[in-house]
Formats: structure tokens, C-alpha cells, sequence
């Protein structure tokens, strides 16, 4: 029987149960439902702070509050374990609205399935994501013999999809399966 690890973007995540009404997740339903009931060494939750200027604005300071309450809540569930990237203001659009970019939170993500692989810690990994920035760790881990089984939306980049060992689209299904 072999040993999984989970590897979930939080920000793909939270994208993806917007088209779904936003349901409220179970993250312990989710790490099962990933794992497909085999042994599961830990679930890596990839995300970022939100935003905040200095001195934060009432709504920022809100956001970021409820942040804070969200990633605490996540140490609470067994072997789930929040890693955190920035977020970063990389300037203004044409209409004055700032543009953010996640930083850091990929390569989190990419370095942890690597070392993992490398050391034999896992046989598996589920990986929830839909971005091809994830490919040279995928690509990395695989030749170590980690089976890569991706969790994807409608919109997964291609190359990823082909990458993958196993693919699982994220459907009403899979959505009734991991509600709180």
C-alpha cells in the first residue's frame, strides 16, 4: 500500500468553489477523498495573507483578520499543514484597480513534492491545482516512481493534464463529497 501526500493550491481551490456556490469544505473529507483512503503522510495547504497597505484600511485589515482565522482553523485538522507565500501589489491597472500577485506559494509547493519524492517519503501525490507552473516538480518526482494523481477544474492547463498519471475533475460529485 503506498503513502500519499497532498498538495492543494488554496487559491485554485477557493476559485474552484466559486462556480459551485461557494460551499463550505471539510478539509479532513477533502485530504481522505485526495488520498483515496491509503495512508497519508501529511496535506500541504499552498495560499497567501492577503494584502495589506500600511497603515491597513478597515476592509484590510478584515480580510487579513479572516485569514488569520482561516489558516489557524486548517492546524486543527490532523496532518494538515498551511504553507504560506506572500501576496504582493505589482501596480495598477489602466482603470486605477491594483494588481496582486501571489509570490513564493508555487515554488512551496514544487520544492515540497520534490524533497518528498527524493527521499522516498511518498509513493502518491494528490495534487489539487490547474497551473503548469508546477510541471518541473511533477517532472522531477516522477522518475523517483511517485505516482502523480491531479485534482483539476475545467480550465487545467493542458501540459498538466498530460503530466499527470491519474486526473480527477473537481464536479458536483466531488464537491458533495468534501462539504462540511
Amino acid at each position: 500500500m503506498g503513502r500519499f501526500a497532498n498538495f492543494i493550491d488554496g487559491a485554485y481551490l477557493q476559485n474552484l468553489l466559486a462556480a459551485f456556490g461557494k460551499p463550505k469544505v471539510d478539509f479532513e473529507k477533502l485530504a481522505i477523498h485526495m488520498a483515496a483512503g491509503c495512508e497519508r503522510l501529511r496535506t500541504y495547504y499552498y495560499d497567501c495573507m492577503p494584502y495589506q497597505s500600511n497603515p491597513p484600511t478597515a476592509e484590510e485589515a478584515e480580510r487579513f483578520g479572516k485569514k488569520q482565522r482561516f489558516i489557524a482553523a486548517l492546524g486543527h485538522y490532523s496532518r494538515l499543514q498551511p504553507r504560506l507565500g506572500r501576496l504582493e501589489r505589482r501596480g495598477e491597472r489602466g482603470d486605477g484597480t491594483p494588481i496582486f500577485q501571489q509570490k513564493r506559494v508555487d515554488i512551496l509547493l514544487g520544492v515540497d513534492l520534490a524533497i518528498l519524492a527524493a527521499k522516498h517519503q511518498i509513493t502518491d501525490a494528490a495534487i489539487l491545482a490547474g497551473d503548469s507552473d508546477f510541471l518541473p516538480a511533477i517532472e522531477a518526482a516522477k522518475p523517483e516512481g511517485v505516482v502523480i494523481h491531479l485534482f483539476h477544474g475545467a480550465n487545467a492547463h493542458r501540459d498538466l493534464l498530460q503530466a499527470a498519471d491519474e486526473c480527477t475533475p473537481i464536479d458536483e460529485g466531488f464537491i458533495a463529497a468534501i462539504k462540511a
